[in-house]
């Protein structure tokens, strides 16, 4: 009878220990728990920080894209207004330029008129020639200007109204080989038809060998080799004396040259 007592004693001694057992494992599980907890806790707080991070890299960029496209649209406003501003002031120089040639072969013309007046028994016709002189020595001499002073296409319109008007004048060669070198630097086709004109018309011209030459320039500068030498060679046949024959000779000798 006495073993019962001990046999309880035995279970409840047992029963103790199994429960602080118990508690212990729960309390290490969630020590667990909470340090995974922790890591993940901290795993997030990094992957955040990086996205935080990339996300102001990402507006930073942005902001400076922006600075960079407000800085562009000024700069092709100011670009299209400097653009704008010149293209203004060649018009109105254009157009005064035009003027300006409008008005002195008006001048011109009222002042011949007054200076070659005929005198008493002269023929009425001998006072238009001088007059018609003179005017077309004014507005040859302003286109020539405008050309010098890098205006071609005024110098351009002046000289297509030259020969219009004065199209058999001594100058008329003259004028058709500044007119070719009025389109030299921006039309060579066209170069080349006024210069071919001061050939044709003028052979005699001390203009003549200089265009053919450079009609020959204007082929080689277009990749045509063999009309290059064609012309080149019209004019050591045609100007055997002058100065481009002499360069014609050196190109044909030397075609690299």
């Amino acid at each position: 009878m006495r073993s019962l007592p001990l046999l309880a004693l035995a279970t409840v001694t047992l029963g103790g220990c199994a429960l602080k057992g118990d508690v212990r494992r729960v309390e290490e599980q969630l020590l667990e728990f909470r340090m995974e907890t922790a890591r993940s806790d901290s795993l997030r707080a990094v992957m955040l920080d990086e996205v935080l991070e990339l996300q102001q890299e990402f507006l930073d960029s942005l902001a400076y894209l922006q600075r960079r496209l407000i800085a562009f649209q000024g700069d092709v406003r100011t670009d299209m207004t400097e653009v704008q501003r010149q293209l203004v002031a060649i018009q109105e120089l254009t157009g005064q330029s035009q003027q300006r040639i409008s008005e002195l072969r008006a001048q011109m013309d009222a002042r011949a008129t007054a200076a070659f007046a005929p005198p008493e028994g002269a023929a009425p016709g001998d006072s238009a020639a001088a007059a018609g002189d003179v005017g077309a020595q004014e507005m040859f001499d302003v286109s020539l200007e405008q050309l010098r002073r890098g205006s071609p296409g005024t110098a351009r319109a002046g000289f297509q109204q030259f020969l219009r008007e004065y199209p058999r004048h001594p100058l008329a060669g003259d004028a058709w080989f500044f007119l070719g070198e009025s389109w030299e630097a921006s039309n060579g086709d066209s170069a080349a038809v006024a210069y071919d004109q001061v050939v044709e018309q003028f052979p005699d011209s001390r203009r003549a060998p200089t265009a053919l030459y450079r009609i020959g320039l204007l082929a080689e500068r277009a990749g045509d080799r063999r009309a290059a030498e064609v012309y080149y060679s019209r004019v050591i046949a045609g100007y055997p004396r002058s100065e481009e024959a002499r360069l014609a000779r050196s190109k044909l000798e030397n075609p690299e040259g």
